[in-house]
């Protein structure tokens, strides 16, 4: 077989549809990318050539062209989180510097932006639609912050900053995973598991078993915990031994800050080349390089919200530790005048079985997976009048546990699909949950034909697996999370753009992103939502009532705490990319210190080194961005409060709602401006009253 044969049967090639996952292997990623890159150059190259400043003459090949880029490369990096190897990793590391390099030439192409801007000024303009415009506008603001507008030894030192951005990142993400993977506890006596639940016990002999362990039993151990988090999690919850939680703690707070996968220097280094790249633009800082293309309108409003959010929250944060300081010493606990870190998580869940008399782990035998599912599909029924089906078996998978699934409208035509791999496997899949795109929504002509190409979404979570026979029981954060990143998936699956530039979260402005995820969460707790999914997994009998009413009463058990973090967070994120100046005296870390004296009530312990693992702004998009989980989840809130005011046991009225909400939040996509959008579903700009009452911190706003 000649090489060409080989190259032009590589799986990496096909462009279109779903990836077939079995066929792609490591070793066909280098010689995939060679070949398209190639003739993706050369097709640049023809474009560039022949461009005319119309929809058909620019839009419409340029999609063509990076559709497929996105195709191939989008299929890569999926595999990265899902299906991790050295061999991938090594061909990762080859291919990406050549894909970078070829959407920064994309990027800089003076000939499509002179075309962008001629479209704009020519009288075609009146004749687009919406969300065609907003694509036109997009390429071209997109293009300005591609440094099109630079030329000679500038022009190649801002692309070798994007090239080493790039490499840095994916560098940080598998110092994170392998320094996740690379810490276990293995504990080998009862006394050593004493508090822990059946659940992690189960668990953790499990994981000891395909550690080599063969022997290993939930009753007899040995059993490992690791920093993965269904294991992590609850130990810091349920462990008694106090010793034990502070190693845990410390393991994890310091994850990837030391040795060969010490993320410090890349920290340091990740941040001074986004300050230079923000320099070579003309931004006086990273974070307005970010905002420039957000819907926050500057640093200050972003700020103006942190600060309002903070002192709703911070009074209710510092009660929660005195109240939980007065809890463990109630209980005779010696730690109690000086609780650590590691005893928090603890006293919380100790205080809360107390207060609301039930604990996290009686209500997971009434959340196995594929009952919440039956939940969370008959509530998308309901609002928004779409069936999900299993579609098992009708696509190819990268393991076994995936599943697929169909969405279908009323008439039963189906308009979407969509993946989910749902469990944790430490070993390949990197943690968290998210949801990516497989396949955007386009209207397809093709030998005269028109059709719609649906839309296909890949959601990934890190939930407990099915272990010693039982399904997966999931903890109600696991159901919540599900439900966040179905709420991703839905913007995706639902929307009406037929332009893949505009189509689901394509175009929609970064803090708006989350406001679909965060709006489903709520629904978590909705009577009917919540009965139609809590169900024993062996019995099929409902939760009982007074469960349901624990768990309305601990819902904001806590939330200043709660909500205090993700402010520290965001502004810490907000902070190293505004005022902090790289290369300073001081540290990042020391960043992190001086930040934490009014965001924490507990200041963090002097190694703690959580920036090392703070993927979200060194490996994802959330740089000078991690404030859009606050900035939306004012909108999501706002947004549910619409269904509240209906009447949530109005079924038409919520019927009616939710058909309003899915032909504007999820129909139009980045079609229109989110608070275009936003306003005309609501009929008025956001308030944040409803998330501050939704997190029950509604005085001390009005204080």
């Amino acid at each position: 077989m000649s090489a060409s044969t080989i190259i032009s049967d590589n799986p990496l090639l096909q462009g279109v549809g779903l990836p077939p996952f079995a066929e792609i292997k490591p070793e066909r990623v280098v010689p995939a990318f060679n070949q398209l890159l190639a003739e993706l150059d050369q097709q640049l190259a023809t474009l560039e050539a022949s461009v005319q400043p119309t929809w058909s003459g620019l839009v419409e090949p340029l999609e063509k062209l990076t559709e497929r880029l996105t195709w191939s490369w989008g299929v890569v990096n999926h595999l990265m989180g899902v299906k991790n190897s050295p061999e991938l990793r090594e061909a990762h590391e080859i291919v990406q510097p050549l894909v970078v390099q070829f959407i920064n030439k994309l990027g800089q192409s003076q000939p499509i932006y002179n075309a962008f801007k001629a479209l704009r000024t020519s009288e075609n303009w009146a004749t687009l639609e919406l969300a065609q415009q907003r694509i036109v506008e997009a390429a071209i603001r997109d293009a300005e912050l591609s440094g099109v507008g630079l030329e000679g030894e500038v022009r190649e030192r801002f692309n070798a900053i994007q090239m080493e951005l790039a490499e840095l990142s994916t560098k940080f993400s598998n110092h994170v995973l392998d320094a996740t993977k690379a810490f276990s506890l293995t504990l080998t006596t009862q006394a050593e598991i004493e508090g822990l639940p059946p659940s992690l016990v189960s668990l953790a002999a499990q994981v000891a078993r395909a550690a080599g362990e063969s022997n290993a039993t939930p009753e007899n151990g040995p059993w490992r915990i690791t920093l993965d988090f269904p294991s992590y999690g609850p130990f810091m919850q349920h462990s008694t031994r106090r010793d034990l939680r502070e190693k845990l703690y410390k393991a994890h707070i310091t994850r990837a800050s030391t040795g060969d996968l010490d993320n410090n220097p890349l920290i340091e280094r990740i941040l001074k080349l986004r300050q230079e790249l923000a320099d070579i633009l003309g931004f006086k800082s990273f974070a307005q390089l970010s905002l420039a293309s957000k819907m926050a309108p500057n640093v200050e409003a972003v700020n103006a919200l942190l600060e309002e959010l903070r002192h709703a929250s911070y009074d209710a944060a510092v009660k929660d530790l005195v109240e939980l300081k007065a809890f463990a010493a109630a209980q005779g606990a010696a730690e109690a005048e000086d609780l650590k870190h590691w005893d928090i998580s603890f006293w919380a869940e100790r205080q809360r079985e107390a207060k609301f008399a039930f604990t996290a782990e009686e209500l997971r035998p009434y959340f196995p997976l594929p009952q919440v599912l039956d939940g969370l599909f008959g509530l998308v029924k309901r609002l928004f009048g779409v069936t999900v089906t299993s579609a098992d078996g009708q696509a190819p998978v990268w393991h076994e546990d995936v599943r697929y699934f169909q969405i279908a409208d009323e008439t039963g035509s189906p308009i979407a699909y969509f993946y989910l791999d749902p469990y944790s496997r430490p070993a390949e899949k990197r943690g968290g949950a998210w949801m990516d795109v497989c396949i955007n929504r386009a209207k397809i002509t093709e030998n005269g034909v028109t059709a719609i190409r649906l839309p296909v979404a890949y959601l990934v979570c890190n939930q407990s697996p099915p272990v010693d026979g039982k399904p997966s029981l999931m903890t109600f954060y696991e159901v919540e999370t599900l439900f966040h990143e179905f709420g991703h998936g839905l913007h995706h699956l639902l929307t009406k753009v037929n332009y893949p530039g505009a189509a689901g979260i394509n175009n929609v402005e970064w803090d708006a992103v989350e406001l679909p995820s965060q709006f489903m969460e709520n629904w978590c707790y909705e009577r009917t939502t919540f009965f139609g999914m809590a169900k024993h997994y062996e019995t099929g009998e409902a939760l009982p009532e007074h469960y349901y009413q624990k768990l309305l009463a601990a819902r904001n058990y806590m939330s200043g705490t709660a909500m205090l973090r993700q402010i520290h967070l965001s502004s810490l994120d907000l902070e190293l990319h505004y005022r902090y100046h790289p290369g300073s005296s001081e540290t990042p870390s020391d960043v992190r210190h001086r930040i934490a004296k009014t965001t924490t009530v507990l200041q963090p312990l002097p190694e703690d080194a959580i920036l090392c693992a703070f993927g979200h702004i060194f490996e994802g998009g959330y740089a000078a961005g991690y404030y859009s989980y606050k900035w939306a989840e004012v909108l999501s809130a706002d947004a549910f409060a619409a269904f509240e005011e209906a009447g949530l046991e109005d079924e038409e009225a919520i019927k009616a709602t939710g058909r309003r909400y899915r032909d504007t939040v999820l129909a139009l996509g980045g079609g229109q401006h989110p608070m275009e959008v936003f306003k005309t579903f609501r009929g008025r700009e956001p308030s944040t009253i409803a998330l501050l009452r939704h997190n029950g911190l509604v005085s001390a706003a009005v204080n």
